[in-house]
């Protein structure tokens, strides 16, 4: 089972809850949810959420996932990072963890 993780609030992540499923506001401006491997979160949490201070990581599990999963090149980072097109259904979420 392959796993990405997103990051969020508690407060985005309880709305997404009441929802049945969760869409960041990139969903929208960009057409995607961004997503991390494990070895990207710590760059992720430095570059754009450094000044979060309650922050949580979605743990999902991709073979659950009904949106389109799409691996695509950040020229910034010069890395590959995975990115969701389409809201994540709750069950796709196996876990939630405080980083």
């Amino acid at each position: 089972m392959p796993i990405i993780y997103h990051l969020v609030t508690p407060k985005s992540w309880a709305e997404a809850q009441e929802k049945g499923y969760y869409e960041a506001a990139s969903l929208k401006e960009e057409g995607f949810i961004h997503c991390c491997e494990a070895g990207q979160i710590k760059g992720v949490i430095e570059r754009y959420y450094s000044n979060v201070p309650d922050l949580h990581k979605l743990v999902i599990d991709t073979s659950k996932l009904t949106s389109q999963l799409i691996y695509d090149w950040s020229p910034s980072t010069q890395d590959t990072f995975p990115h969701i097109y389409g809201p994540i259904q709750l069950e796709a979420v196996i876990g939630i963890e405080a980083v």
